[in-house]
């Protein structure tokens, strides 16, 4: 019998919420403007890994194509996690949001449960070569051809009644 290695996927995990479970109030827009984005951590990038590139994005969001909460890009490689409350520009280039303003908005549906996605991609360049404020759509644009692997953690969120 021939043994073989089978290389660890990319992970996306939070110690604020589990995948598919609920994101806690004080990660979204009921705590007021203050709403911190949640620490995130990752493991086993793949091998050649040049940068990373993290988008949240809520595909409920009644808008046409859904709603971008967060897009941070040219991550450097040897990073492995993003501490809650992570400001914009301290670690990579940060997008906007469909806020359209840099850094993390945090989830405030306006009815039902959404599901939000923390969409991590490794890449196999250094950067994207995108100016600060760059969109959801300009950075995967500039990310085809350059995956080497995803990961995908995915919180709910639905407001409460007051």
């Amino acid at each position: 019998m021939v043994g073989f290695l089978v290389a660890a996927a990319l992970t996306l995990t939070s110690p604020a919420f589990t995948n598919d479970s609920n994101i806690p109030a004080k990660f979204t827009c009921d705590a007021g403007m203050q709403n911190p984005s949640p620490a995130l951590e990752w493991k086993d990038a793949p091998a050649g890994t040049k940068s990373f590139a993290l988008i949240m994005h809520d595909p409920d969001a009644p808008l046409a194509g859904g709603f971008t909460h967060w897009v941070l890009f040219d991550i450097p490689p040897g990073t492995t996690s993003l501490p809650e409350g992570f400001q914009a520009g301290s670690v990579g280039v940060s997008g906007n949001s469909g806020f359209r303003r840099a850094g993390y908005g945090g989830p405030c549906p306006p009815s039902g449960v959404h599901h939000y996605h923390f969409m991590l991609s490794a890449l196999d360049v250094a950067t994207l070569g995108l100016q600060p404020g760059a969109t959801k759509a300009d950075v995967e644009k500039a990310m085809q051809g350059h995956v080497l692997g995803t990961a995908d953690l995915v919180g709910l969120y639905q407001r409460q009644p007051k």
